[in-house]
């Protein structure tokens, strides 16, 4: 191993950026040559590189965003474009390729590793902490504090003006963010695709609320598979409660702004640990961190098996919900 690769892909995840400068510290120290592929797999089919050094991942730990830019690659879909992504690897001289990212970029690093036989590590980078194989993702902590903050600030003029409000999170069709902040933020109501609930039902709940003397309430509601759900939802509860609403969509500002503490270690950590992945000759896997401990997981299991809720998260919520 003498000289490898490093690219983000899908979508940016505040954190990425320390990760990078991990793994191109760790890869120097250990006499490494690692470039950046710009773009993520969109320029890996098109070689679209840049070498990486000290000077270049200087004073980017704090930075949201990804320096190497990110794409979702439509042509990487096909087997064609994998096979270009492929020998533009080998026109690089790169011995091995360390990618960030989410489930969609570990399904095509399975099948570039299958089709090819490339040497690859992942490391998960998403706010929506769906990825398989380690507790968090890099950039959920910074998002899940993104939605907390909101919440902080909307509870202030939901108490002021007396309105219900609907507060909506990102977390593709997983209710992560929508759970964790609910709970952190007081919510008194939660709408997550793992635990389904009819509009009346969430009617009738929210009427309880408001009979036994509160006067404004939060509902946090994860996007699913279709953002801007909260608008029809807000609209189809009206029919059982007939309060004033206002409807909250965070969307991408939940991927913007510098990292957390916990995403700053969280990527330092993983950069690290993939370059060290590397070096022992690992590949086909995705670094991730259960219970505090390095682990690995195999590219197909890290996107194809659904990760569950924490149950004790869920027991918490609607305990304190009430």
């Amino acid at each position: 191993m003498k000289r490898i690769g490093i690219l983000t892909s899908g979508g940016d995840a505040p954190g990425m950026n320390a990760c990078i400068r991990a793994a191109v510290r760790t890869a120097l120290a250990n006499g490494l040559e690692i470039v950046g592929i710009r773009r993520g797999y969109a320029g890996l089919i098109e070689g679209d590189s840049m070498p990486l050094d000290r000077t270049t991942i200087r004073n980017i730990i704090h930075l949201g965003g990804t320096i190497l830019e990110t794409s979702r690659s439509q042509e990487f879909t096909t087997r064609e474009g994998r096979a270009r992504a492929a020998e533009s690897i080998t026109q690089a001289d790169l011995d091995g390729l360390i990618l960030i990212g989410g489930e969609g970029t570990f399904h095509g690093a399975m099948l570039l590793a299958a089709e090819w036989g490339t040497v690859l590590v992942g490391v998960p980078g998403t706010i929506d902490n769906d990825v398989y194989g380690t507790d968090a993702s890099i950039g959920f902590d910074t998002a899940a504090n993104c939605v907390l903050d909101a919440i902080d600030r909307i509870r202030d003029t939901a108490r002021s003006t007396e309105y219900l409000f609907y507060v909506e999170a990102m977390g593709h069709h997983t209710g992560f963010l929508a759970l964790e902040s609910g709970i952190a933020g007081g919510a008194e109501e939660l709408v997550i695709p793992e635990e389904p609930i009819s509009i009346a039902e969430l009617g009738a709940q929210l009427k309880k609320g408001f009979t036994i003397g509160k006067k404004s309430a939060i509902v946090v509601v994860a996007e699913g598979d279709k953002p801007g759900r909260s608008f029809q939802i807000a609209s189809e509860v009206r029919n059982y409660l007939d309060y004033e609403y206002r409807v909250v969509v965070l969307g991408h500002l939940q991927r913007g702004g510098p990292p957390s503490v916990r995403d700053r270690v969280l990527g330092s950590k993983l950069g690290v640990e993939a370059v060290t992945a590397l070096q022992e000759d690992r590949s086909g896997c995705m670094v991730g961190e259960v219970k505090g401990e390095i682990v690995y997981t195999p590219f197909e299991d890290a996107w194809k098996k659904e990760k569950p809720l924490d149950s004790d998260l869920k027991r918490i919520f609607t305990l304190l919900s009430d």
